[in-house]
């Protein structure tokens, strides 16, 4: 068998958008012959230094974006529901602390990066709920598996330069990639970095893996309130 190519799945858990390309990706691991890699990053920090716009400070692609949410979430079996005050949610609260949070558990027991990111995003984008606070992190946490001792060890982690570098480090990758937003998907293909852009090119994906794209694979959803 050929050597799996690596796929790098730049993300933040802030991005519903990211969200779909996560799990998508995380089934197709099980069909294509590829290394999935994933890079918590912070999406607030490639949107500044990009000097790019959220969608959703232009009235028209904010009402289109959440119209598309509900129907990709529909399409891609992901349980995606819009936060009462997206505003507040997205501009005021933010996403660093649970970044820096994930980047503090991705170090140690990168195993567990899965299980904690999409327990985040259950929180933020299916029940409405805190990623900010410290409580917010530990329930997550929990949620996904983490025993007492490695929250803790995190929580303390998180406000090291260390970790906080660390995330600095893995976002200005993506940016170095020509990241603008998230997701940002990289393929590297005969030596060569591909970036992609967005949930909606895994065809592309599956065009420069040498795989077949088939459809949302519905069958193997994990998230699920």
């Amino acid at each position: 068998m050929a050597s799996k190519k690596t796929v790098k799945l730049f993300y933040d858990v802030i991005s519903p958008y990211s969200w779909i390309a996560f799990e998508v990706l995380i089934r197709y691991k099980q069909k294509w012959n590829m290394k999935l890699v994933l890079k918590p990053m912070f999406l607030g920090g490639v949107m500044q230094a990009a000097d790019n716009t959220p969608p959703a400070f232009v009235p028209s692609k904010g009402t289109y974006m959440f119209q598309d949410l509900h129907r990709l979430g529909k399409h891609f079996k992901v349980p995606i529901k819009i936060p009462k005050n997206p505003a507040e949610v997205l501009f005021q609260k933010g996403s660093l602390q649970a970044m820096r949070f994930v980047t503090a558990v991705d170090v140690s027991f990168p195993e567990s990066t899965e299980n904690l990111s999409r327990e985040l995003w259950l929180r933020i984008w299916s029940r409405d709920e805190d990623i900010t606070q410290p409580d917010s992190l530990v329930q997550a946490a929990k949620a996904s598996g983490l025993n007492e001792a490695v929250i803790t060890d995190a929580l303390l982690k998180m406000k090291d330069n260390s970790i906080k570098d660390k995330l600095k480090a893995i976002t200005t990758e993506a940016l170095e990639h020509g990241a603008f937003g998230a997701p940002t998907i990289v393929a590297e293909v005969n030596n060569t970095d591909q970036m992609l852009f967005g949930s909606d090119r895994f065809h592309i994906l599956a065009d420069l893996l040498g795989e077949q794209y088939v459809g949302p694979l519905t069958e193997l959803a994990k998230s699920k309130l």
